[in-house]
């Protein structure tokens, strides 16, 4: 990712230089991201990588990836083991699928992305299986 623009009181990033899941995303989780990125360019010496993940995990206490964007939230908090521990967790990030939300929550997401077979999956199955679409919706996305 390149550097992301400063966005100042009452500005908005330039949408071209978010990641592409945000570009598709209202506008507040665009703000989220960008923010935060801003600010922790300017706390960890400009490392972008490092800005990047601390924007993501600000993002992910709000939204929950969706598909090839990003949606709020119907609950606030982190969205997984690894987000509840922080960033030196070892435990695996659920790639922007609210880990934490109920099993019927997870249900509802994975039917309006039409994943087969979710009624026999459990909570576990269901995340994994959300995750593997949610990166096929925004392949599919980024190529046309």
């Amino acid at each position: 990712m390149s550097a992301m623009p400063k966005t100042g009181k009452n500005h908005h990033a330039r949408k071209d230089e978010l990641p592409s899941t945000l570009q598709r995303s209202e506008q507040k989780a665009q703000d989220t991201f960008a923010k935060t990125y801003d600010s922790a360019m300017e706390s960890y010496d400009n490392d972008s990588s490092r800005a990047a993940r601390t924007a993501f995990a600000a993002l992910k206490h709000s939204y929950e990836k969706v598909g090839d964007h990003w949606e709020a939230k119907e609950e606030r908090g982190p969205s997984d083991e690894h987000a509840e521990e922080g960033a030196d967790s070892r435990k695996p990030t659920a790639a922007g699928v609210d880990a934490n939300a109920s099993k019927e929550h997870l249900y509802r997401r994975a039917r309006e992305l039409e994943i087969k077979g979710r009624s026999r999956m459990d909570k576990d199955e269901l995340v994994k299986a959300l995750q593997k679409a949610n990166d096929a919706a925004t392949r599919k996305a980024r190529e046309g």
